[in-house]
């Protein structure tokens, strides 16, 4: 009895293979840069508390997705775009205009406030005195 040969699949030049579908940066959860973070406003000058407080936030919003945050209240989970015209502290040069600067509540009400790149948030303020922005009355 004959043995048929295993055959792949079948290839063509006209073929191309498809690239899987990029994921959306909505559909995953954020990731977290201290990279351009504020020297007057860094976690540094936080206390062990407030530390604690910070990476608890972080740690609540890093098992949700970005589109589940951008569902969230304001002043829960979720997060508000500020103004640049409200800003007291000096915003780094390399943040061109169109850039969402935007603020988290993190140590109660007090802001984690940054800018968000795909799936990062670049923190650039932990804001603990309310002096980053004007807050309103």
């Amino acid at each position: 009895m004959k043995r048929l040969k295993e055959r792949g699949p079948k290839s063509s030049s006209l073929l191309k293979e498809r690239a899987a579908p990029a994921e959306s940066p909505e559909q995953k959860p954020p990731l977290f840069s201290f990279e351009f973070m504020q020297p007057a406003y860094c976690v540094s000058e936080c206390t062990a508390d407030e530390r604690g407080q910070v990476l608890s936030k972080m740690r609540t919003l890093s098992q949700m997705t970005w589109q589940q945050i951008k569902q969230a209240p304001r002043h829960g989970l979720g997060f508000e775009i500020i103004g640049r015209d409200s800003f007291k502290a000096a915003i780094p040069t390399f943040l061109t205009p169109e850039i969402n600067l935007i603020s988290f509540r993190a140590i109660g009400m007090a802001p984690m406030v940054g800018y968000r790149d795909g799936r990062i948030f670049h923190i650039l303020w932990i804001d603990r005195d309310f002096t980053v922005y004007d807050h309103g009355s």
